[in-house]
């Protein structure tokens, strides 16, 4: 899985072990899922070209080194993705948003596409915000979604995996770079994460 980066940042793994406490209270876990986005986004761009920008600056005008940031579109898989969000904006305020809602058929573990409000992006960097990847059919899903909307490029930020669905999603998209904080053990028979996290939307909003 060439293209799938496990970011062995100590501050992940440390905020990524409070997720997993089932002791957690929403408000600190939808916290922590921002706060690990930042470090995944800084990571994933770290060789994104600058260029110049002039401002005011206290003596005067000046030009320095910006991030076109309304080059990037950042897509949430609602809901889980939502948290990753509001930590990735508070860094790049001037960035695009765009929103996919897909849920998974608990008996047939197959992805639904039911909300798409993500706008053509052409000549844009799309970054998928998903948490969790587990057999990889949402992922996979939502980056066949967005590659129909023509993309320059296409990134995914995502929390914790299992090989199963990143090898699904590695395999079927080979031209896009996921960035994730913990490559865990295994799928379980019902197809969730061991030994993951739970529900990672209904733990951040407490349903």
């Amino acid at each position: 899985m060439k293209n799938v980066i496990e970011v062995n940042h100590p501050l992940s793994k440390n905020l990524v072990t409070r997720l997993r406490d089932i002791n957690t209270k929403p408000y600190n876990f939808r916290e922590f899922i921002s706060e690990i986005a930042r470090i995944l986004l800084f990571e994933a761009l770290k060789n994104e070209p600058l260029v110049e920008k002039e401002i005011d600056i206290w003596i005067g005008k000046d030009k320095f080194p910006v991030l076109q940031e309304e080059k990037y579109v950042f897509i949430p898989i609602l809901r889980a993705g939502l948290p990753m969000l509001d930590g990735i904006l508070k860094v790049m305020p001037e960035a695009v948003s765009g929103f996919l809602a897909i849920k998974r058929n608990e008996e047939t573990l197959e992805s639904v596409l039911y909300y798409d409000r993500v706008p053509q992006l052409d000549g844009k960097t799309a970054i998928i915000l998903d948490p969790m990847v587990a057999t990889g059919g949402s992922l996979d899903y939502a980056i066949k979604v967005v590659k129909e909307k023509n993309p320059e490029k296409i990134i995914s930020l995502n929390i914790i995996g299992a090989p199963e669905g990143l090898r699904r999603v590695s395999q079927n998209h080979p031209d896009v770079t996921i960035y994730i904080a913990q490559i865990d053990e295994k799928l379980n028979d019902k197809g969730y994460i061991i030994p993951g996290l739970g529900d990672a939307g209904d733990r951040a909003y407490n349903t």
